[in-house]
């Protein structure tokens, strides 16, 4: 159990809900699931988490091809063969080539480390049930090395999922669970503030305006997350943009310069041009 408690950091904004939700997994030595739409900074979490406690950290990141095997260790039979092939004497010895996975590398660290599982809902429907025993007690088996691989410390383990995947029922009932929702008007501001400290305030706040109405509108297939409202400040601070262009002719639906930040695909531009049009055939000045 840490001594500390996470509350955040000079560079991540965590809400009271989120700070308690981490605290309380670490308390109950159970994995925090994190959900939440993408650029919530559910991956980040884990980084702060790992800073705010001073622990060590461990990053697996999923792919669709990911197995729960490689997570604990892989048997490279491939290298062995070859080894043989040109007389190597470490074939004698098959633990060279067993190549430890992050859940084992975190099972051996000195400190209680961070493991992130990240974006877990990407592989196989099977994948959380075939890591549920490991992640219960601690420990699994090498079979090639008859070895026991023990944890030295329970690592405080943060899972991530895009919700891509329903989540089998055996494996959300060992989770800690926490939707992280997409920041309000008010936290939106002091991330900003982090990351931009010196942002005048009427250009910040013509910029929330601005990002929050391309949220707002109805159909589009990705909305602008923070990390893309962060790139779209930058770029206006690099241009120069002054906070009145962000306006518009109507304040309600113009579309904002360099969009090409916050909107990524051609269907949500074209969306967000035909409401542009009709809104000003509607309203004419």
């Amino acid at each position: 159990m840490a001594d500390r408690k996470f509350t955040g950091t000079n560079t991540y904004i965590a809400t009271d809900d989120l700070m308690m939700a981490v605290n309380a997994s670490v308390t109950l030595e159970r994995p925090i699931l994190v959900k939440g739409e993408p650029g919530t900074g559910k991956t980040q979490l884990a980084v702060e988490v790992a800073e705010s406690l001073g622990k060590p950290l461990y990053e697996w990141h999923i792919k669709s091809t990911t197995k729960a095997q490689q997570g604990l260790y892989e048997y490279d039979a491939v290298a062995r063969l070859r080894d043989s092939q040109l007389g190597d004497d470490r074939v004698h010895d098959i633990s060279n080539y067993i190549v430890p996975g992050k859940i084992w590398e975190a099972f051996e660290s000195e400190r209680q480390p961070v493991l992130l599982i990240d974006e877990i809902d990407k592989a196989d429907i099977e994948f959380p049930n075939d890591l549920l025993r490991e992640l219960d007690r601690m420990e699994f088996f090498v079979y090639e090395t008859q070895r026991l691989v023990q944890a030295k410390h329970r690592p405080v383990i943060v899972i991530t999922s895009n919700n891509e995947k329903e989540l089998p029922d055996a494996f959300l009932r060992r989770c800690f669970f926490h939707y992280i929702k997409f920041p309000e008007r008010e936290t939106m501001t002091e991330i900003v503030n982090v990351h931009f400290p010196g942002l005048k305030k009427t250009l910040l706040a013509e910029a929330l305006n601005a990002f929050y109405r391309v949220r707002d509108v109805r159909g589009l297939k990705k909305k602008p997350s923070t990390s893309e409202l962060l790139d779209w400040i930058k770029l206006l601070l690099a241009e120069d943009i002054p906070p009145e262009a962000l306006r518009g002719d109507d304040k309600r639906s113009a579309i904002p310069p360099l969009y090409g930040a916050l909107l990524k695909n051609e269907q949500d531009v074209h969306l967000f041009e035909q409401l542009v049009f009709l809104d000003r055939r509607s309203n004419p000045q």
